[in-house]
């Protein structure tokens, strides 16, 4: 019992914890589901089941995300849904053929360190970007001023293990969207109970899912869903000892069972991690809570759809996702004492942030420029 204990924790800092990654998650489900016409008690079961499964198995807080760049095209390109479920399925295969040959084993050692820190910058850069000039914004001056309250809340409960922040900003959102946003009935008239619709993929279906969805989100799922990921879980809980062998399988597994199902693509993130541990998640329990909101909801709400993403604001849930962003650019802290490492994580995090396919651009760049300075080094040292 104490073992599963060290696991899987239900406390206040747990639950707080549990909506530290909803600033990331819940706009881009609530697109996609919208732009595509998918399933959203499909959608939101599955998704909910993947994050308690996650915690189980991590017994951290490992969360699952929606592929962002996957999830950016169905958006703007409206993909149809037989098309996303055949993305997921490709990169899902794909990567469990890096896992079981061994060949991201391989990408996770000569990549260095400081590159990998340059794509949780870039990573971090875009999170709050994505939150100051989208989300804080969209509700005019009643959105700026339920930010502020909201940003004050946060800052003067960061960290606080007995007052952890998250539960009372999202209660500071709900009241706000009760009284100005949400018709309570709505919201209830669509309860019911649904399951996830099964869904058969044709070969033409994950033929165009890899070409116009796995091949963009590919580059992004090996620098932040698991190189990043792996140096963020090993930054923040040691003790672990998760490899990237194991991140990438979960992967791997997660997006060839959702497809059947009508889910999303999903990934690990570091964002996501940095999000839960800043929030006071410690364990996998706020993954499993924050899991099980999406499969009440799935299950019981599912009709309800519309009026439930009303429950949470998007100035809200800006606010939030900030203070992501913050926690996962402060872990280049260690990056500092070294010139030649900091270049390099500032230039990576540029291109990542600024350039289309930034983050493979950045790896790429930054490894060989990492290796060049190395080389360099070690000539000029030959020669003192």
């Amino acid at each position: 019992m104490n073992w599963l204990r060290e696991r899987i924790r239900f406390d206040r800092n747990e639950l707080s914890g549990a909506f530290g990654d909803i600033g990331t998650d819940f706009p881009l489900l609530v697109g996609m589901i919208l732009a595509a016409g998918l399933d959203a008690p499909s959608v939101l079961i599955i998704f909910g089941a993947m994050q308690v499964l996650t915690g189980l198995a991590y017994g951290m807080p490992m969360p699952v995300q929606p592929l962002k760049a996957m999830a950016v095209i169905v958006i703007t390109q409206r993909i149809a849904p037989n098309v996303l479920y055949g993305g997921g399925l490709a990169i899902g295969a794909v990567m469990l053929l890096l896992t079981v040959t061994g060949l991201i084993g391989w990408v996770a050692r000569i990549v260095p360190k400081s590159v990998v820190r340059g794509v949780q910058f870039g990573l971090g850069m875009q999170l709050a970007s994505l939150a100051l000039r989208d989300y804080v914004t969209s509700d005019g001056w009643p959105g700026y001023a339920l930010a502020a309250v909201a940003f004050a809340l946060t800052l003067a409960l960061l960290g606080n293990r007995k007052f952890p922040p998250a539960p009372f900003i999202i209660l500071l959102g709900v009241a706000y969207a009760l009284l100005f946003k949400l018709d309570g009935g709505a919201f209830t008239s669509g309860a019911g109970f649904s399951l996830p619709k099964f869904h058969i993929l044709s070969w033409s279906d994950i033929l165009q899912g890899c070409i116009l969805l796995a091949l963009p989100q590919l580059p992004l799922s090996l620098g932040n869903s698991i190189l990043a990921t792996q140096r963020v879980a090993t930054d923040l809980f040691p003790e672990k000892k998760v490899s990237v062998r194991k991140i990438s399988l979960t992967y791997s597994l997660m997006n060839i069972v959702s497809p059947f199902f009508s889910g999303v693509p999903t990934c690990h993130g570091s964002g996501g991690i940095a999000g839960h541990h800043a929030f006071g998640g410690r364990t996998g329990g706020s993954v499993v809570i924050y899991g099980t909101m999406y499969l009440t909801l799935g299950l019981f709400f599912g009709g309800g759809f519309q009026a439930a993403v009303k429950l949470f604001p998007l100035p809200v849930l800006g606010v939030i996702l900030l203070f992501e962003a913050l926690a996962l650019m402060k872990l280049v802290r260690d990056m500092f004492s070294n010139t030649a490492d900091f270049f390099i994580v500032l230039l990576v995090g540029l291109i990542a942030f600024g350039l289309p396919y930034g983050y493979v651009l950045g790896v790429v760049i930054g490894t060989v420029i990492a290796y060049v300075m190395k080389d360099r080094l070690a000539s000029t040292d030959e020669h003192k």
